[in-house]
């Protein structure tokens, strides 16, 4: 069972619409870049850098390089996120 405290940095890092667009998203298609994350979801990459940032920083995206590029998937925790959250 998980403290008070690591549960609301999971909240916290997910407490954003454009972060749970990311989050569905990415747990539809894993090993997604930046650039494919924001050409589907038509936002500014900055803004989604930004968003992917603050996931991994809560514990709930992976990253992953691949030379210049970088690919995002949901961490085990980020599963079982999304899975909490679809059933909410």
């Amino acid at each position: 069972m998980k403290k008070a405290k690591q549960l609301e940095r999971y909240f916290k890092g997910a407490a954003n619409h454009w972060r749970l667009e990311i989050l569905f998203l990415i747990e539809k298609g894993d090993g997604m870049t930046l650039n494919e994350i924001t050409r589907v979801l038509g936002c500014n990459i900055k803004t989604i850098s930004e968003h992917t940032r603050r996931l991994v920083h809560a514990g709930l995206l992976n990253k992953k390089y691949r030379g210049r590029e970088v690919e995002h998937s949901l961490s085990p925790y980020g599963q079982r996120f999304v899975s909490f959250s679809r059933k909410f």
